[in-house]
């Protein structure tokens, strides 16, 4: 929420800068990708779907901060509906539900999953065309 309030701040204001748009991800990634090592650690999530998610978000912030002389380029759509859909996912995975709920949990996961593949992808035919 305190990420959101931020954004909506910044953006009234007029004081979205480049190191805003770069860092914002960053965190966004780092907050979410330590939540799901540590569930799957716990055995609570599977490490394929841990695996898939963060290569493609290493892989990605890697390439951004390769191309970065040609400025920032900032999270678009897909971008904040894939880090939604993994934190929805994530939170499902943390709180107490019954095995009967975890149909939801796999739902934001999974679609988490197809939308990181389909904005990572995405993501590398935009820059190509760069």
């Amino acid at each position: 929420m305190t990420d959101f309030i931020d954004g909506k701040l910044a953006r009234s204001r007029g004081s979205v800068t480049e190191l805003g748009k770069l860092l914002d991800p960053i965190a966004d990634k780092a907050l979410v990708g330590t939540a799901m090592i540590g569930l799957s650690i716990l055995g609570d999530m599977p490490w394929w779907i841990t695996v898939v998610i963060l290569t493609r978000e290493i892989g990605i912030t890697i390439v951004r901060l390769m191309v970065i002389s040609g400025g920032v380029i900032a999270a678009n759509r897909g971008g904040k509906i894939k880090t939604m859909m993994t934190s929805f996912g994530v939170g499902f995975y943390v709180l107490p539900l019954n095995e009967s709920l975890f149909i939801y949990r796999d739902f934001f996961m999974y679609i988490g999953v197809v939308v990181t593949l389909a904005t990572g992808a995405s993501y590398l035919l935009a820059l190509r065309k760069r």
